[in-house]
């Protein structure tokens, strides 16, 4: 029904104001980086709705691409003259971002991909809140942006040299992550992390499972109770529960001992496990191991051969999510451990601390690009459970 809606283009009144909030925000961010965040709000407003005013008032939409590319090309200049090199290449993603923005706004193409009988006031909600999402998402993933190019610094500093800006090839280097890999403080930790977290992952998935399985039986006492305490460690503030772990593990002597560590990290991730095992057995069908039991299977056989493999998608991204948390778990740590079992969060401590190590920047780049791998294979493992469960399409 949308897409047979016919378009109208809107007037000047509309779209130029639109493109000015849209140059307002792009000045915000230029101004504070320039000194002065209201000049360049202003001015990125006064941009914007006079390119807007020129492309939709003076001249015909049959010249829209031309006009487009004239926004690049204008973009791509003064991103020169205000940033140099790297100007050039924001100025080109701002060109096309903006000139795409001022006919999608002017030619009315919004309303193409919402249903025809909202009203402008749900209109303008539907984009608001995408748009605020995007801001809360650009807000989360910028100091991540941040670190990674600064992980390549042929400098040992945390900032951004004249080369790195200049895109200057004598400006970047791999000498951060050789010391990452060679240098015996680094390895030992990155070792002693590859120990811990497979064992207490494979601690959580088991415990987490069963009780997921069990407390998503109806007969099941005080269910409700059971799961509050048993998810209690992702709630309960890590320093609180690093502090109860200490008092306790040095009452049974387990303390700055591996086993220590891994039964602590074991109980941090059995709530991940539990909430997406349960999430998972929400769909399953119930019959089916009543079926088996008729057919002789014994509960071991039945969980094995019918549950599981229906569950195992559930189960497995609970255990990455156990993984990722043994992994970069440094507060609970810090307090079991000891020197031997310094774990690859610990080292980063560490070298923030006492050393101010630029090779921090290479480790949490490669803890990054393990962490987007393990959230990308959760992703993946979640719409097969819904495939499985028939809530998606195949």
């Amino acid at each position: 029904m949308a897409a047979l809606t016919p378009i109208s283009k809107k007037p000047l009144s509309f779209s130029v104001p639109m493109a000015g909030l849209a140059g307002a925000a792009l000045g915000l961010f230029v101004g504070t980086a320039n000194g002065s965040a209201l000049l360049g709000i202003v001015i990125g407003f006064a941009i914007l709705a006079m390119l807007a005013f020129v492309a939709q008032g003076l001249l015909p939409s049959a010249l829209e691409k031309p006009v487009r590319w004239g926004i690049v090309v204008l973009m791509i200049v003064a991103g020169y003259l205000l940033g140099g090199t790297p100007g050039i290449v924001l100025g080109a993603i701002f060109g096309w971002l903006f000139g795409w923005f001022i006919y999608w706004i002017g030619e009315g193409r919004y309303r193409a991909t919402v249903a025809p009988y909202l009203t402008p006031g749900q209109v303008l909600w539907h984009y608001s809140f995408r748009v605020l999402c995007g801001a809360i998402f650009v807000f989360l993933i910028t100091p991540i942006l941040v670190v990674m190019p600064l992980s390549f610094n042929a400098q040992d500093f945390f900032t951004f040299t004249p080369e790195m800006l200049r895109f200057d090839p004598a400006g970047y280097s791999l000498k951060h992550y050789r010391d990452f890999l060679t240098n015996t403080e680094w390895t030992n930790a990155v070792w002693n992390s590859l120990r811990i977290a497979p064992v207490a992952t494979f601690l959580s998935v088991s415990l987490g499972t069963l009780a997921a399985i069990g407390l998503s039986q109806s007969h099941v006492p005080g269910r409700q109770a059971i799961m509050a305490i048993l998810i209690s460690p992702m709630i309960v503030p890590l320093i609180i529960s690093a502090t109860g772990m200490y008092f306790f593990y040095s009452k049974i002597g387990i303390v700055g001992t591996y086993w220590g560590v891994v039964l602590a990290h074991a109980v941090l991730g059995i709530p991940f496990v539990i909430i997406t095992v349960t999430a998972t057995l929400v769909g399953f069908d119930r019959s089916l191991t009543r079926a088996a039991a008729n057919m002789g299977a014994n509960p071991v056989t039945t969980f094995f051969r019918v549950q599981m493999p229906l569950i195992l998608p559930g189960v497995i991204s609970g255990g990455l999510f156990a993984f990722i948390t043994s992994f970069d778990e440094v507060v609970v740590v810090l307090f079991i451990g000891s020197a031997e079992l310094q774990t690859l969060p610990w080292q980063m401590f560490t070298g923030l601390r006492e050393q101010i190590s630029p090779t921090i920047l290479a480790a949490a780049t490669i803890l990054v690009a393990i962490s987007i791998l393990l959230l990308s294979a959760v992703e993946v493992l979640r719409r097969r459970s819904e495939r499985l469960r028939g809530l998606s399409p195949g």
